[in-house]
């Protein structure tokens, strides 16, 4: 089931009037139904595998309590069932199909076996979410939980279920142990995101994809033309998944859940470190809490740390897809980060760059983050390679009028995003008509008169917007494929 569809108003308007009716242990019970629901709404056999990850990760957390003695042979089951089912979903043929090519090119021609497997939506998040509670209880850091309902529910919430944000166990999974209440004004606010969740997706994100696609698929574009379609990839990228986290907050919200902020305005980041702390924040703290850290974190000498750095990159990179493409995007910004780190330490510059070069600095990163959505973008080597050597003395003046087009068309649809950033970064920056702004909507509160009508009126025009401007070309969020 997806947000943007008639079958998930129904769904959800459904299931949250009962939800609010009933008491706090049958409201989970309740919701965990839902989910699995939500979860299997096309194909039934993917909530079977959550059942295994979700049975195996609440046996094993009670087991390390239970014998300590072997608590990390514990561990070792619960890494073996999620990364296990990661690897035949979502890594079997990737590894088949190099081996095979590694034998081929010695000589000797094998034809290993290819499954045809299905994907399940969101097995990379909700495996990760699970795994992050065992390892918790494996350190010490947090209790086995007994309750069976509870732990589940952690792991299917329905909202963030298929694109994160990727939830701790010890801010949902206290949450889904607390009893709530309804909140009228969260419920408005919560209102006011899921419409802009919305506006991103059906006005920004499928606008510019609908771009990004057409030079994508195209067979030989010019150098002006296949830029023209990364920096559209690239508003399509961030409007969608953030859209889908802001659509999974509010959604959260109405059921008296505060999932965690997954994107922090990467597009004004001052560095390329400072991108990551604000791209996919759920999953950049996942990785460096329980891939970096254990592997020395800054404890270790400077060169053994950008080496784990540049791992914990490569990882990430293969996590999005099985795809030597991810690879490559997550060493290319491994290297940005530890490049402009050792730079900038060798020169003694400011982590922010004062005055005016601070639109400097932004730009440059910025600038440094689209190019390497080609990465992302073309999974093709091939294709890749003969586009990383493009040049814009080979391109006729056609072939420059039809990419600045497509360039100037694909801002024209990120005005929005660029003008959310512009007020994030005069909040940051401390401008006085920002603050002011911000003030005088804090000093109405969240029972006012006057707050509701201005979110019902901010909501009105979004819908209105979303009516007259959505992309005829419907797009499934991009994170859903991984």
């Amino acid at each position: 089931m997806i947000f943007h569809s008639l079958d998930f108003l129904v769904f959800f308007a459904v299931v949250v009037s009962i939800y609010w009716r009933l008491p706090h242990r049958w409201q989970n019970i309740w919701l965990l139904g839902a989910s699995y629901v939500f979860y299997g709404w096309v194909h039934p056999w993917f909530v079977i595998l959550m059942l295994v990850s979700t049975t195996v990760d609440y046996w094993a957390a009670q087991r390390m309590e239970e014998d300590p003695g072997r608590k990390k042979a514990y561990l070792y089951a619960s890494l073996a069932a999620n990364l296990g089912m990661l690897g035949v979903f979502k890594y079997f043929n990737f590894f088949v199909e190099n081996v095979r090519e590694v034998l081929a090119s010695v000589g000797l021609d094998v034809s290993p076996p290819v499954l045809e497997l299905v994907l399940p939506a969101g097995i990379s998040f909700y495996t990760f979410q699970a795994l992050s509670y065992t390892v918790e209880v494996y350190w010490g850091h947090m209790k086995a939980r007994r309750n069976p309902v509870d732990f589940a529910l952690f792991v299917a919430f329905f909202p963030h279920l298929v694109a994160g944000p990727i939830m701790r166990a010890m801010n949902l999974l206290v949450q889904v142990e607390q009893p709530r209440t309804w909140d009228t004004g969260r419920a408005r606010d919560a209102v006011l995101l899921v419409v802009w969740g919305f506006f991103k997706k059906l006005v920004v994100a499928d606008n510019v994809g609908v771009i990004a696609n057409r030079v994508f698929s195209h067979q030989d574009p010019s150098f002006e033309m296949l830029w023209a379609g990364v920096f559209a990839f690239g508003l399509q990228i961030y409007a969608d998944f953030s859209a889908y986290s802001d659509i999974a907050r509010g959604t959260a919200r109405w059921f008296g859940f505060e999932l965690i902020l997954n994107f922090n305005h990467p597009y004004i980041a001052r560095s390329p470190s400072d991108f990551w702390h604000r791209w996919h924040i759920s999953l950049s703290t996942w990785f460096r809490d329980f891939v970096y850290i254990p592997l020395g974190g800054n404890r270790v000498p400077a060169l053994q740390r950008e080496a784990n750095l540049m791992a914990t990159f490569l990882v990430s990179g293969l996590w999005h897809g099985a795809s030597w493409n991810y690879v490559l995007w997550g060493l290319y910004h491994g290297t940005l980060v530890v490049v402009t780190r050792t730079v900038g330490r060798l020169l003694g510059l400011p982590a922010k760059w004062p005055g005016p070069l601070a639109i400097v600095q932004i730009v440059l990163t910025v600038s440094a983050a689209f190019a390497g959505w080609l990465f992302f973008r073309e999974t093709n080597p091939d294709f890749l390679r003969r586009w990383l050597v493009l040049s814009p003395a080979e391109s006729t003046m056609m072939e420059r009028q039809v990419g600045v087009y497509l360039f100037v068309l694909a801002a024209t649809w990120g005005v929005p995003l660029f003008l959310d950033d512009l007020w994030a970064l005069g909040r940051e920056r401390g401008v006085r008509l920002v603050r002011w702004a911000e003030s005088r909507w804090e000093a109405l509160g969240p029972a006012s008169v006057s707050r509701a009508l201005l979110q019902a009126a901010a909501a009105g025009a979004m819908v209105t917007l979303i009516l007259v401007l959505r992309s005829r070309v419907s797009l499934d969020f991009i994170y859903f494929q991984f």
